[in-house]
């Protein structure tokens, strides 16, 4: 009878714990969710306060008086409030450096990615370069970037323009190979994985039926790594849209880009939290529109490709 009594016991708090866990679940997914959003939360809160709020000490967390002052200074839209464009009447319009960013990480990001995937793929396939030659591209990446900073702006500003004639300083072509040229190890290097993983037995069936090299690349395993495309492309693109020190040492006024003109918000007369607040949330909807659109393919397009096989 107590050996009944503790098994009836043992049943009712092993339901109880299966009926507590999706709520513990969900309780650890949102403080991890308002952990990770609250700066998000704070900033964007920033950017619809007026001057006096957002210096104000003790700062509040919502704006008690909500206004787009500090939007329309970024575009230089109606009349803002006297303060806030006096403040920021210096600072150029927001408009050539988006325009700028829209132009140059997309561009660097698809040579990037249209590089590292036909390198991953000598590599995978016909081992060019021996086993070292991944970790070999790698290297790039282990030295801080300021230590090619000088060198490359050497380069660019006195070499190539005196002696070749060729301006590459100030310009969208000039960061573009910058940042292909520091970001190709990655894509080399995560595309490296997903070639791996595909079987080989389904390329070279396609080469006995006749296909090309280059026609089993584009046509057969290019579809198989889909998903592993889009995850890299994502990743190269953040790291090229958010990109500053090379954009801030290369440019000058023409090619400046979304970050460099972040930073251009804290000057002698103060920092313009507001404005900068601002130009944080708009910098941030290209990437997030990115990862939406990308995030529907990160799991179905390897599978799609492994299905088909």
């Amino acid at each position: 009878m107590q050996t009944e009594t503790s098994k009836g016991i043992t049943t009712a708090r092993t339901v109880e714990t299966r009926k507590l866990g999706p709520a513990l679940r969900f309780l650890l997914a949102l403080v991890v969710a308002i952990i990770v959003l609250s700066p998000v939360i704070w900033i964007l809160s920033i950017s619809f306060k007026p001057v006096e709020e957002w210096k104000a000490d003790p700062p509040t967390l919502l704006p008690r008086r909500p206004i787009l002052d500090n939007y329309k200074v970024l575009f230089r839209i109606g009349n803002p409030v006297g303060t806030v464009q006096e403040m920021v009447s210096s600072a150029e319009p927001v408009n050539q450096a988006l325009v700028n960013s829209l132009i140059i990480a997309p561009v660097a990001t698809v040579a990037s990615v249209l590089i590292g995937f036909c390198a991953a793929y000598a590599v995978s396939r016909y081992r060019v370069g021996g086993n070292f030659m991944p970790f070999f591209t790698l290297t790039t990446r282990m030295f801080p970037p300021a230590a090619f900073a000088v060198p490359l702006l050497f380069y660019y500003s006195w070499i190539l323009r005196n002696y070749l004639k060729i301006k590459l300083y100030d310009t969208h072509l000039g960061l573009i190979l910058l940042y292909t040229g520091f970001t190709v190890a990655f894509s080399l290097w995560m595309m490296k994985g997903f070639i791996d993983a595909v079987p080989r037995h389904v390329e070279e069936a396609a080469i006995l039926d006749g296909a090309s090299p280059w026609r089993v690349l584009f046509t057969i395993t290019l579809p198989l790594v889909k998903g592993g495309l889009f995850a890299t492309t994502l990743f190269v693109f953040i790291l090229n849209w958010t990109e500053f020190l090379f954009a801030l040492e290369f440019t000058s006024r023409e090619a400046i880009t979304i970050p460099v003109q972040i930073s251009r918000y804290a000057t002698a007369v103060g920092e313009f939290y507001g404005p900068k607040a601002a130009l944080g949330i708009v910098a941030s909807i290209p990437v997030v529109i990115a990862g939406y659109l990308i995030q529907q393919h990160l799991v179905t397009g390897f599978t799609f490709g492994m299905v088909r096989e």
